[in-house]
């Protein structure tokens, strides 16, 4: 289903489906996971610099019921920090969703409250990304 739709090949795994996604279908294949695959349940969301390549978004979503876990990944590319929010699907999102932002830069277009959730609002920088001051004599800690 996701194949023909969205053109993208998913890996399966037993019951682990995993399936790399454009930043721009993100949530359209989201919202196919939920009420076609009836992947209900939201488990985590977050993503990875590397560096080079850019951050790339990961999400589980999975069906309890037949067991199925699919996960999302989204690679957005050097210097691309933005990604699509799936909060109006998933309700868990919205504090992994701000986790991912605090610690790791990355905007959620459309989030209801995109804002720093473990850190102060002035903290400078994010802390998981590889271009983060951590090794300078005076690092930016408060």
């Amino acid at each position: 289903m996701v194949r023909e739709r969205f053109g993208v090949e998913p890996v399966v795994e037993g019951a682990l489906l995993t399936v790399d996604v454009p930043a721009d279908r993100w949530a359209d294949v989201a919202r196919v996971a939920k009420h076609e695959l009836g992947c209900l349940y939201f488990n985590w969301l977050s993503a990875t610099d590397w560096k080079e390549g850019g951050l790339e978004v990961l999400c589980r979503v999975e069906n309890l019921d037949v067991p199925l876990a699919l996960t999302l990944k989204s690679r957005l590319g050097p210097g691309q920090t933005h990604c699509p929010t799936l909060t109006g699907l998933y309700r868990g999102a919205n504090w992994h969703e701000r986790e991912c932002y605090d610690l790791l830069g990355v905007v959620f277009d459309g989030h209801p409250d995109l804002r720093r959730i473990l850190l102060p609002q002035d903290w400078e920088g994010h802390p998981l990304r590889k271009d983060y001051a951590h090794d300078m004599p005076h690092a930016p800690y408060r």
